[in-house]
């Protein structure tokens, strides 16, 4: 299995685009609702609960929790890589041979969406071993998240695999 197929299973937990989300409520007026503003403090806390949903999952591959980890990624969410798109049932096919031993998040950066989803991307180091052959790997990964119900999801993830410098 090439890397940016593994890559793929990784930044599945990492996930649909906008359509999904939907817009804030706006007033009359052409404003925002008061109940469709994110404050700065909300802002934060929303940007926490999103960062620890993204580590939940990759913690749940790390530990071999596949049943987690798919709990994790919504049912109609969209998830891209150099491959191209795959759904859910593509990914969590995926990850049944897929062995995450290690990995860290850097320049995590967050934009949120709505008073419950957000957009974050960062880079993330890998290592780990997909059927049967070990691996390490970086990516830089895009993720949405959004809480439906009590619930998160992941919407939607893409991956960039890093370009390494020519030697």
């Amino acid at each position: 299995m090439k890397i940016t197929s593994v890559l793929i299973v990784v930044v599945a937990i990492s996930m649909s685009s906008a359509l999904f989300l939907g817009r804030p409520k706006v007033s009359d007026a052409g404003t925002p609702s008061p109940e469709s503003r994110v404050s700065k403090t909300s802002d934060v806390s929303l940007e926490q609960q999103i960062v620890a949903k993204e580590r939940e999952g990759l913690d749940a591959l790390k530990a071999g929790n596949l049943e987690r980890f798919a709990n994790l990624t919504a049912d109609d969410g969209v998830f891209v890589d150099a491959q191209g798109p795959a759904s859910k049932a593509t990914v969590v096919k995926n990850v049944a041979g897929f062995t995450l031993s290690e990995y860290s998040m850097e320049n995590i950066q967050f934009v949120p969406i709505s008073a419950n989803s957000g957009l974050i991307t960062y880079k993330i180091y890998e290592k780990g071993a997909s059927h049967g052959k070990e691996f390490t790997a970086q990516a830089y990964v895009s993720s949405i998240w959004m809480e439906r119900g009590s619930e998160w999801v992941c919407l939607f993830s893409q991956e960039t695999a890093v370009r390494l410098p020519a030697k």
